[in-house]
């Protein structure tokens, strides 16, 4: 019997479909790098999210390795040209988190421009403040996308009904637009928008792609929006930019550090700034993280790999 290990919490449908095509299924949530590394030499499979680093030792020690599923989008964790070099499919499954991810990003910014979390504080202290906490509207707003994959689009889909223009670009891809969004270079979202969301890969090209460089390429400051990977901001640079109102404000779902035990001096410094800047809202890495997407990730994958 071939053996699936899933490092993840996932939806219970992975693991009782993969045991009805006849899998021995080995659920192991919370497991280390080491223990995945004692027990991937038994498997066919290995389902992953982005705790455990799919390198060179742990897929050379897959001898019997078939398969890598990533549920959700993103593979930097994964060596993929090396697994797919020793015969080893790698898939992964942004099409099910993607709905998700887009309706999280139009929430955070709904809450930031309208003032939610700081009158929310406020009227835990007793203050009912109307006139300070006047807000804005998205309709007739500039909004720029950054990478127009699965959750660039899903946001821009779940954003079209706000009255917003909206304009995207993607290095990598031409040809998308459509009757709600305008295909644009990036020196046009530098130049008009007022709202940028980022929906790109971490890679080498685009790690802290978002720096004083960049930020000071906009003609104004700049609501911005990431939901991608943490370290595709500078978060530094975006503290900085924030002091001089360089940005507007910032929605984050991702951290360039998300273990926010372990976080250096500075980086402490830099987090306890965004945590209490009042047009700054910061969620725990869960844009995605929604049940109905652990489903639809679960059905993706397993479509994918034709099980």
């Amino acid at each position: 019997m071939s053996k699936v290990l899933i490092t993840a919490k996932t939806h219970p449908y992975l693991i009782d479909h993969l045991k009805e095509k006849g899998y021995q299924v080995l659920y192991h949530p919370a497991i280390s790098y080491e223990e995945a590394y004692q027990l991937i030499h038994e498997c066919a499979g290995l389902v992953v999210t982005t705790r455990i680093p799919v390198d060179r030792r742990l897929i050379d020690r897959g001898i019997h390795l078939q398969w890598i599923a990533r549920l959700g989008s993103g593979m930097e964790l994964i060596d993929v040209a090396y697994a797919t070099s020793k015969g080893i499919r790698c898939v992964s499954s942004p099409e099910g988190n993607a709905d998700a991810v887009g309706e999280h990003a139009v929430g955070m910014l709904v809450a930031l421009l309208r003032h939610f979390r700081v009158s929310y504080d406020q009227l835990k202290e007793g203050i009912w403040e109307r006139e300070k906490n006047r807000g804005y509207e998205i309709g007739g707003k500039v909004v720029g996308i950054i990478g127009y994959g699965h959750t660039g689009s899903a946001f821009a889909r779940k954003l079209s009904g706000f009255g917003a223009t909206i304009l995207a670009y993607d290095k990598y891809k031409t040809g998308f637009g459509n009757e709600y969004v305008q295909e644009v270079s990036l020196e046009t979202i530098f130049r008009q928008a007022d709202i940028v969301s980022l929906h790109v890969p971490l890679t080498e090209e685009t790690h802290h792609m978002v720096n004083r460089r960049f930020i000071h390429s906009f003609t104004t400051p700049v609501y911005l929006i990431n939901t991608s990977r943490g370290a595709v901001v500078d978060t530094h640079d975006l503290v900085e930019a924030l002091k001089e109102e360089r940005i507007a404000g910032a929605c984050l779902d991702v951290l360039e550090n998300e273990r926010i035990d372990q976080l250096t001096d500075a980086e402490r410094e830099d987090f306890q700034y965004l945590l209490h800047h009042p047009r700054v809202i910061i969620t725990p890495h869960i844009a995605g993280y929604t049940h109905e997407a652990s489903l639809k990730m679960a059905q993706v994958v397993l479509h994918k790999l034709g099980i």
